[in-house]
Parts: structure tokens; C-alpha cells; sequence
């Protein structure tokens, strides 16, 4: 046992935090404990993306991570958090991208390998950074084992399952309409595509008949579109065959405005009768539903669109010019050529670009694609048995269930060039295609796939490509999977989590994770996202610059609660830094109170006093909660359960009582106080650790000690045989006078230093041999003059009063009370007891409370509820008292 120097007088994180984590990490401390008879308890990490720093929900979600597996190793599982990072395709891509025309350089004037070079010297810049700010929060991951989405064994992984899939007929090649990032000239995937509202317009145009028919009395037909730019790709206009109005003008042609072509009017069920004109123009080159209906009519597709969104050669006179410039030359031509009838101004969601926030466009493209519906058959079957992945909190199952039942195929080709190249070729004369592991033989002959997969692609193989899958055999594999827990935001089911399920069932047959915890994003005090155009953001390192890795990991966790967002406030900060600073501020007591041979170790039970008793069973019922609500992610819980025993009970309570002993002349009271002192810290450090393990960490290796560290030191356990229901209850009786005698005082301006008389009138003996046998207590805390405790005694009419359980308590106090005053006070009191009444009655009338809520916590509310009842009838008849006496 090593001892590090003494405390200072304030916690200072700067004092406490720097190095500390590199001791950990040179010393192996957070590798697997290779005991093959321990539980393996696995965590992969979500891999952040290398696009920049982290930001406070990097930090949130590691950190419940951390007290996760802080926890296990401590309890004596094998665990293992294994670390890495996402290449993150498009996103990293853009970025890097943005550098380069900061110098005005773009890909294409490097080419591909050295543009893929640029990007390879971004993800090491940033990959810095991210290891700086994980030790920074002190997370304890296996750096040995950790893993990149680019490096050589993922490739093999994605190789594999790209293979496999392909082989299995669940990815094909094929020309369909896709999301279209123009700016980043790649594919995107639904999920990629953010809908905000814009300004825009219904364009009312006419598209007049080609043989002089007319409809209504006039000769052309009228078209509503909200895109103009796109009228050059029109090849027919459709109507509903069940729509009467227009059964005799199917099968007539009209003319497209300022091309001239003739153009069919056909009849599809796509048609909504009931929307507009019931008229629709086709354009299947530029939307998703006109594409379906072309396809079912034969219909040609002209695309107008060039990748970066300028016009080609099938728009005519419009080509090269933007789409948004086109737009306007369109509108103004259809003006001057009396085709425009009128311009409706409107609001419309339109698809953004998750990544680059350029407007998406609909265009047809030949892409690769996975077939979904077999392998979402597969991950909903599975949910229906005991290896079903559990959400937490459950309500997100829902979601899961209904995105994998309405899930669509998913485009996975990219055309970018950082990212996994799609392992096809095809053979330069014939265009065969091929798909392998590895290129043909001759590949002289053949050209690879330029485009590379979706980034999603290769980070649904995560838990179990990072463990060495494809081969089976890998110990890590073998040992570690399926993980225990995945951590992750709601906000990305459908990205992530949800593709993980079903690809580590289709390749491994078993679920990724036996539980996903889902929690919320940070928000900033108003509630608001945070984001760089609000300028809300903040960066988790200033914070724990001010305030330190625990102060933040303490807030982080003390308002989680699973699904549910969080606040982000400095005032929050504030009180994190302020409990820490309790804490330190106790210990240093505790400590500056131990002698030199004192242990954590307990002294003869019979040698117990009530304090003692009490508090010792206060521990192991924290104890019980903090391994209760851990196990069910609700980690706000435990922390109010931490801060209730150590704030109130441990450092208001007994700290204060035990300096009776500490101070007394009783060498063997003393000795037991401090072994019990010394015993409760050591708890309560190991309890903490898992959540503020820098200053847990260093006030242990300052106090009495077994063992080289915390991280791996044994996590308490409950003791049943010394949880001790009695010593709670008379300790709370004695709690409970001293602070109605303290409130009372306080009431009146009674200081603490003058001595007044307290008198007790016992309803119940219990009560009665409490107080008695504790007066040391009541002499300390109280300070009384004259201390009567007596079922005899006789309410004095100018006292104030105070009921408590078990007796009533009065502090005569003549020159200080005014009668009125004491009566408001006392109805106060009652409105207070007649609402914690209530509140009891509802709850226990509640019948799913009393049949599902375990049977000591109904028989705890019964005994809350009998406890109000008496003092809000003891309280009423002394209120009548007053009154009768004035």
C-alpha cells in the first residue's frame, strides 16, 4: 500500500486529474483480466467519426460507456471496451474537400490516390485529437485492440459480406432514381436526406393540345409543377383511369412548352384525383414515383441533370447553366410565351444533404443496391425470441420494428473516393461483371468499380468485424461476441443500429448486443439543439478545463435518464463541482482523522453504536439501489442515490456525530469511529469510481489502502446481515427532532450557541427509549437548557411546536413567539401534510403499484402514509389549541 501526499484544502482538478490516466494505460490496467473463469462483458464503442473533435454527446455516451465497464471489471467480469474510429465517407470526404478549396485546390486536380493522401493526413490529425479528448474524460479503453472502419482487416470483413451478399442475390446492380447530393456528386441513401422547409412556387403552365382538341372550352390542358428546371425530361402527362373528367383525353398528345415535342396523355393509378388538377406531368428521370409509373408505360427516361446539378444537352438551351438559374430562364421563357398561366408562392419540404446541406435532387443513376426485405424479415423474426436485441427504454423497439416493416432497398454505392471500393470489376471488352475477394487473375482486362460503399455499410459489421470476424476462430471473437451493451443516441436506429442487427445475423447468426441503451441529445438551457448556426455549442474540453473530467461525467450521468434528452447548464456545472468539493472536504476529514494503524475494516459488531448501526445499513441499502439501477441503465437514479447517503447521511450526519468520539476520551469509541469512518469512505470511493474515477482514484491512494488501484479494486456488495431496518427508524426519529428543533430556531432567530429549554412529550414508548438513550445527540445538535423527554409533559401555550414521529416537541420560547405567527406556521405545515396524505393515498390505491412494486417498498409507503396521518392530526389539534388560548 503506497500513500500519496496529503489533500489540499479545495478540490482542484488541475491538481488531481493530470497524469493520472497515462498511469493507467502504461500499467495495462484496462485490458481484458485473461481469467478465463470470469463472464466476459464486452462494449465496441460507437466509432466517432474522424470529420473533427468531439462534442458533449461524444462525451455523454462515452461516459455512460465507462461507468459501464468500469463497473464490470470492478465486479470482477473480463471486460473489455474496445476503441475505434469511422472513416465516415461523404462527411470526412466533404470536409477535407472544404480545406482544399480554402487553397483553391479541388480532388480533381490531385486525382485520386493523392486526394485519398490528403484525406489519410486529415484522419491522423483528427484521430489525435479524439485520443486526447477520451483520456482527457478518462475512458478506460483496451488501446491494443483498437480498430479504424478503413484498416486492413474491416476491408476483408466488408469484402466479405459484400461477396456473400452478391453470391446470395441480395445486392444488384441496377438504373433507379436515387437521392442525389449534387455538391458532393455522390448517392445518397433516404436516411441521409434531410427535409427542411423552403419558399417556392406551384407553376401553373399550359400544355396545349397537338391536333386542336379542346377540354373546358379551351385548347390545352393545365400542368402545376414545382420544378420548371426538369420540364425539358417530360414524356407524358398522367391522369387516374377512374378520374371521368379526363377518360376521353387518354391516349390524345400535347405539346411541351418551348421544346416543341408531343408528349402522350396516359392513365395510372399514381394519379391522386382529389390533388390539384388531377393532371401530372411524367418526368421519370427526375422523381422517384414518375420513374415507377415509366417504367409500368415504357416510357423513355431523359435525363436533363448533370452530376453538380447544371444543365446537360437534353435541356436544350438551357444547357450548362445551374439548376436554380435554369429555373429562372424557364419561368421567364414560359412568360414571355404565354404558356405561364399563373405563379402560386408556397412552402414545401425539400430534401438537404445531410452532409453538405445542398438541396438533393431526384436522378436516375445506376447504383448497387442491398435487398432488404429478406434480411428485415430475418431481424424482426428474431425479436419475436429470447436472443432478441432489448431496447432500452423498451418504446423504441416500436420504432425499430416499423422502419425494418417499411424499409426500402438501400443504395450503398458511393461516388466518392475515400471509403471501401466496391470489390466488382468489370471486363473491358464484354462488361461482364465480376465480384470477388480479390481481382481476376487477368486483371489487365478488367476496370474496378470506381464508386465505394456507403460508410453505414462497413460500420453495421462493427461489433463483430472489429473482433476479427471473418475468422471464426479469432479469440477475441470467440470470447467478446455478441457484446453485452451498445450505447448510442435514438437519432441513429435506422442509421446504425438497426444494420448492425440484421447484417451480424445474416453472418453471424446471433444478435450484436443483448442490450441497446438509447439515450437523447444535449441541449442547450433553453432546450434548443445545439448547432454552429445557433453558436450553442460547447466544447466538453473547456468544460473540463473549469470544472474537471469528473465534475462533467457527474452531471452527464446525474440527469440521465434512458431516451430522454438533457440540458446542458453551468449553474448544473456549478453544483457538480460543488459535490465533489463535499466530498473532497469529507475525506480530508476522515482522512486528517485516521491514525496511522486504522484499516477499512469494521470493528465487532456488538461494539456498534447507533449512528453506527445506522449508517452502515444506509450504505448497503445504497449499495443495493446503485447495483439495481445500474443494471437497469438508470443512471440519474444512482446518482440520487449516491448524493442522498453521501451528502446527507454520511457527511451532515455521521461525520458530524462521529466527532463526539473523535474528540472524546474513549480510546476504544475512537478506534471504531475511525475504522467506521475509514470502512464507509473506501465504500463510498469504489461506489463513485465508475462515475468520477480521477478523484475517487486520488483521495484512495490517500486514505488506508489494499491494492495498486481503483480501477481494478472489488465493487461493494450488499451485506444483508447488517442492513438494520430498527437503527434506521430510530435514527430518523433522532434526525428528525434535531432538525425540527434546528428549523424552530431558526424560525425565531434562536441561535445555536444559546442554550433553550426542549420539551418532549412521547406518543410512543419506542420513541421515548430512542431519545433517552441517544441524548448525547440531542445535547450536541440541539443544545437544550433543560431536556425533558415524557409522555406527561404539558404543551406550554407560547411554544412553538413540532410533530414529529412519535412525540411532539416543544421550545417554549415566550419573548420570541408571536401566537399568530406560530398558528400561519403550523397551517403551513398542515397544507404540507394533508398533500404528502394525498399523495400516499393515491399511490397505494394505485393497484399496479401494490401488485407489481416490491413488497418492502408498498410496506414502506403504508408506513410513510401512517406517519403523515399522525402528524397532520397531531399538528391540527395543536393549531386548536393555539386558537383556544389566544
Amino acid at each position: 500500500m503506497t500513500r500519496e501526499i496529503a489533500m489540499s484544502t479545495k478540490y482542484d482538478p488541475k491538481q488531481v486529474e493530470p497524469g493520472r490516466y497515462e498511469t493507467w494505460v502504461k500499467k495495462g490496467f484496462f485490458k481484458p483480466n485473461n481469467n478465463k473463469k470470469a463472464k466476459p462483458y464486452s462494449i465496441v464503442i460507437p466509432p466517432p467519426n474522424v470529420t473533427g473533435k468531439l462534442h458533449l454527446g461524444h462525451a455523454w455516451d462515452t461516459t455512460l460507456q465507462d461507468m459501464l465497464i468500469r463497473q464490470k471489471r470492478m465486479q470482477g467480469y473480463d471486460t473489455l471496451w474496445l476503441p475505434g474510429m469511422d472513416h465516415a465517407g461523404i462527411a470526412t470526404q466533404a470536409k477535407v474537400e472544404a480545406r482544399l478549396a480554402e487553397q483553391g485546390i479541388s480532388r480533381y486536380d490531385l486525382g485520386r490516390e493523392k486526394f485519398v493522401d490528403k484525406v489519410w493526413e486529415w484522419k491522423d490529425e483528427y484521430a489525435d485529437i479524439i485520443h486526447q479528448q477520451w483520456a482527457k474524460l478518462g475512458l478506460s479503453l483496451d488501446y491494443d485492440r483498437e480498430r479504424f472502419t478503413l484498416d486492413e482487416g474491416l476491408n476483408k470483413a466488408v469484402r466479405k459480406v459484400f461477396v456473400s451478399l452478391y453470391e446470395k442475390g441480395l445486392i444488384y446492380r441496377g438504373e433507379y432514381i436515387i437521392n442525389w447530393d449534387p455538391k458532393a456528386r455522390t448517392a445518397l441513401s433516404d436516411i441521409e436526406v434531410i427535409h427542411k422547409d423552403d419558399k417556392g412556387a406551384f407553376y401553373h403552365v399550359k400544355y396545349p393540345f397537338t391536333d386542336g382538341t379542346t377540354f373546358d372550352g379551351k385548347d390545352y390542358i393545365e400542368i402545376a409543377t414545382t420544378r420548371p428546371e426538369t420540364m425539358m425530361g417530360d414524356v407524358a402527362v398522367a391522369v387516374n383511369p377512374s378520374d371521368e373528367r379526363y377518360k376521353d383525353l387518354v391516349g390524345k398528345e400535347v405539346i411541351l412548352p418551348l421544346q416543341g415535342r408531343h408528349i402522350p396523355i396516359i392513365a395510372d393509378q399514381y394519379v391522386d384525383p382529389e390533388f390539384g388538377t388531377g393532371m401530372v406531368k411524367i418526368t421519370p428521370a427526375h422523381d422517384p414515383n414518375d420513374f415507377q409509373v415509366g417504367n409500368r408505360h415504357n416510357l423513355e427516361r431523359i435525363n436533363t441533370m448533370n452530376e453538380d446539378a447544371t444543365m446537360n444537352a437534353n435541356a436544350g438551351k438551357y444547357e450548362g447553366m445551374d439548376r436554380f438559374e435554369a429555373r429562372k430562364a424557364i419561368v421567364a421563357d414560359l412568360e414571355d410565351q404565354g404558356y405561364m398561366l399563373r405563379v402560386e408562392p408556397i412552402v414545401h419540404s425539400v430534401g438537404h444533404s445531410e452532409r453538405t446541406g445542398v438541396q438533393v435532387e431526384a436522378r436516375l443513376s445506376t447504383q448497387w443496391f442491398v435487398k432488404m426485405k429478406p434480411l428485415a424479415e430475418m431481424a424482426l423474426k428474431n425479436q419475436e425470441t429470447e436472443d432478441k436485441v432489448h431496447f432500452q427504454p423498451s418504446r423504441f423497439e416500436h420504432i425499430f420494428t416499423q422502419w425494418m416493416e417499411n424499409v426500402h432497398d438501400w443504395v450503398i454505392s458511393r461516388q466518392l473516393w475515400w471509403g471501401h471500393q466496391i470489390p466488382a470489376w468489370y471486363h473491358k471488352k464484354t462488361g461482364e461483371v465480376y465480384v470477388g475477394m480479390e481481382a481476376p487473375a487477368d486483371s489487365e482486362n478488367w476496370e474496378q468499380e470506381t464508386d465505394v460503399l456507403d460508410t453505414w455499410f462497413s460500420s453495421a459489421l462493427w461489433p463483430f468485424s472489429t473482433m476479427g470476424w471473418p475468422d471464426t476462430d479469432a479469440e477475441d471473437f470467440k470470447r467478446y461476441f455478441p457484446t453485452n451493451t451498445l450505447v448510442t443516441g435514438y437519432d441513429i436506429i435506422f442509421f446504425w443500429v438497426s444494420r448492425m442487427i440484421f447484417q451480424s445475423l445474416e453472418f453471424t447468426g446471433k444478435r450484436p448486443f443483448k442490450d441497446v441503451l438509447l439515450h437523447g441529445l444535449i441541449r442547450d438551457e433553453q432546450g434548443r439543439k445545439m448547432s454552429k448556426s445557433l453558436g450553442n455549442g460547447i466544447d466538453p474540453m473547456d468544460v473540463i478545463d473549469k470544472y474537471g473530467a469528473d465534475a462533467l461525467r457527474w452531471f452527464l450521468t446525474n440527469g440521465s435518464t434512458p431516451g430522454q434528452d438533457i440540458r446542458f447548464s453551468y449553474t448544473k456545472m456549478d453544483a457538480a463541482w460543488n459535490f465533489i468539493n463535499k466530498i473532497w472536504n469529507a475525506s480530508r476529514f476522515v482522512i486528517m482523522n485516521l491514525d496511522d494503524n486504522t484499516q477499512p475494516t469494521l470493528p465487532p459488531q456488538a461494539e456498534w453504536k447507533l449512528a453506527d448501526k445506522w449508517i452502515i445499513s444506509r450504505l448497503n441499502d445504497t449499495i443495493k439501489d446503485v447495483n439495481y439501477f445500474f443494471d437497469k441503465f438508470e443512471f440519474g437514479e444512482t446518482d440520487r442515490a449516491l448524493y442522498n447517503f453521501i451528502w446527507n447521511d454520511f457527511c451532515d450526519w455521521y461525520i458530524e456525530m462521529a466527532k463526539e468520539d473523535l474528540n472524546g476520551n474513549d480510546a476504544q469509541a475512537k478506534k471504531n469511529t475511525q475504522q467506521i469512518l475509514c470502512y464507509v469512505l473506501d465504500k463510498i470511493l469504489r461506489l463513485l469510481h465508475p462515475i468520477m474515477p480521477f478523484v475517487t482514484e486520488k483521495i484512495w491512494l490517500t486514505m488506508p489502502h489494499e491494492g495498486e488501484t481503483l480501477v481494478t479494486a472489488t465493487y461493494p456488495t450488499v451485506d444483508e446481515a447488517v442492513i438494520d431496518r430498527d437503527a434506521e427508524e430510530q435514527m430518523e426519529n433522532l434526525i428528525e427532532l434535531i432538525k425540527a428543533v434546528r428549523n424552530n430556531r431558526a424560525e425565531v432567530n434562536a441561535p445555536m450557541s444559546s442554550a433553550i429549554d426542549i420539551l418532549i412529550k412521547t406518543t410512543a414508548p419506542a420513541t421515548k427509549e430512542i431519545l433517552e438513550s441517544n441524548q448525547e445527540y440531542i445535547q450536541r445538535f440541539c443544545h437544550p437548557k433543560k431536556l425533558v423527554i415524557s409522555p406527561e409533559v404539558t404543551a406550554p401555550t407560547l411554544a412553538m411546536t413540532s410533530v414529529i414521529t412519535g412525540a411532539e416537541v416543544y421550545l417554549p420560547l415566550a419573548d420570541l413567539i408571536d401566537l399568530d405567527e406560530e398558528i400561519a406556521r403550523l397551517q403551513k405545515e398542515v397544507t404540507k401534510l394533508e398533500s404528502e396524505v394525498a399523495r400516499g393515498t393515491k399511490k397505494l390505491s394505485n393497484e399496479k403499484f401494490v401488485a407489481n412494486a416490491p413488497e418492502a417498498i408498498v410496506a414502506k409507503e403504508k408506513e410513510k402514509l401512517a406517519g403523515y396521518q399522525e402528524k397532520l392530526a397531531a399538528t391540527t389539534k395543536r393549531i386548536a389549541e393555539l386558537q383556544a388560548a389566544k
